[in-house]
Parts: C-alpha cells; sequence; structure tokens
C-alpha cells in the first residue's frame, strides 16, 4: 500500500480513475494520488437512498479506508453520496471533501437561473441541496430547475460514453433557457461541458474545478 498520500479518492466507477488521474498529472504531478473504487455505494444509494442508515456508514468507512494511507485531502467524486462523503467526522485527520463542491458555489454566485442536469435521479435531490447549501453560505438566493436525462444512464452502465455524452447534451440543448447556467450534476457528464459550449450554453462540470480545491487544500499557498 502506498503511504504518505497527498490526495485519495473515493470513487464509485472505475471510469473516473483514468479521469482524475490524469487531472491530477495535469494540474499537481508532484502530489501523491490514491484512487479506492466502490462500485456497490452508488448501487446501494440508488436502491436504499442516500440517506439510508446502512449506506451511510458505509460511504464513511470507505473514506476513511482512502485516508488510511495517509492522506491529507479525501475526495469523494460521487455526486449521489457526496454529502455524506463529506460529513465524514476525520477527528482532524485529514480533509473529507466532494468533488461538486467547488462547482456548486459557482452556479450559486453566478446571478443566473441554475439548471441541474442529471441521469439519475437519486443525483438530482442532493445536487439541488448541494447548491442551495452553498448559496445560503455565500449568500445568494438563485432561482432553481432540474432536468433529468434518465435514457443516457443506460449508455453510461453499458460502456458508451460517447452516446452518453451526446444523450446529455442534447437533451440540455432541448431545454436550456438562453441564461441559464448548467450544472452537470455527475462527474461523468463532465465532456459534455464542451459540446454544450459549442451550442453557446455555459455547463460547469464538477472534475476539474474539484481537484483544483483539493490540490488547494493540500497547497493553500499554490506551492
Amino acid at each position: 500500500m502506498p503511504v504518505n498520500i497527498d490526495i485519495a479518492f473515493l470513487h464509485t466507477a472505475q471510469v473516473h480513475v483514468r479521469t482524475f488521474g490524469d487531472l491530477m498529472a495535469e494540474l499537481a504531478p508532484a502530489l501523491r494520488v490514491r484512487h479506492l473504487v466502490a462500485e456497490d455505494l452508488l448501487a446501494q444509494a440508488i436502491r436504499d437512498g442516500a440517506d439510508d442508515a446502512a449506506l451511510m456508514a458505509r460511504v464513511q468507512r470507505g473514506m476513511g479506508d482512502a485516508a488510511s494511507a495517509g492522506a491529507k485531502v479525501v475526495v469523494c467524486t460521487c455526486s449521489t453520496i457526496g454529502g455524506v462523503a463529506e460529513a465524514t467526522p476525520t477527528a482532524g485527520r485529514y480533509a473529507a471533501s466532494r468533488i461538486d463542491r467547488a462547482m456548486a458555489d459557482r452556479a450559486a454566485v453566478s446571478g443566473r437561473r441554475v439548471l441541474v442536469v442529471a441521469a439519475l435521479e437519486s443525483t438530482l435531490m442532493p445536487t439541488h441541496a448541494l447548491i442551495l447549501d452553498s448559496a445560503r453560505k455565500l449568500g445568494a438566493e438563485p432561482a432553481m430547475a432540474s432536468l433529468l436525462v434518465a435514457d443516457a444512464w443506460p449508455h453510461f452502465i453499458a460502456g458508451n460514453v460517447p452516446a452518453y455524452v451526446n444523450a446529455v447534451a442534447s437533451a440540455v440543448a432541448d431545454h436550456a433557457a438562453a441564461d441559464d447556467i448548467v450544472v452537470l450534476a455527475q462527474a461523468s457528464m463532465a465532456p459534455a461541458a464542451a459540446l454544450l459550449r459549442a451550442r453557446g450554453i455555459e455547463a460547469l462540470s464538477s472534475p476539474r474545478l474539484g481537484v483544483q480545491r483539493a490540490i488547494a487544500l493540500v497547497q493553500p499557498t499554490g506551492a
């Protein structure tokens, strides 16, 4: 097991290991990184709800496991269980973070209607609540709307990421108002942001913003 890790990531899909590994290599190549994948946590959250006591205990154990090699920051990359992960008691041993908090902060203070987009219904409510929590802390009162793109998720499960991303981008293009700021609630949706920008739609995704915040927690002076 690696020791003296700087940032650990808790994922619920194997595909995120490469996404976040590449971001860390680009943004902070000197930092030491660990990835843990627990796909069944998302399956349990979908089945039992993110507020299920047994699931909450498992998520927070997973965060502790991710920190066990000495990580200073542990980031949960799953929006559905992000709130539970962020609330993990750490006794000051590490910072428990969720990948979408930085994205939510930016959306909350944008001054525009926030359109939350998810392919899983279990992700919509937690992300909506997260943005409202960010707004409360930052003194903002954003208008909110939601869009569920349920027909996109089977593409992701099948491993057809291009079809998944295209389905998300097409649905957003059909539903977003001209002045909306779109929040892509799931980290897996990040590639849709570029497709939407090409259509003149501003979309926020969590991976890069969340990784930048995690790095700042490890290197607060930007060192």
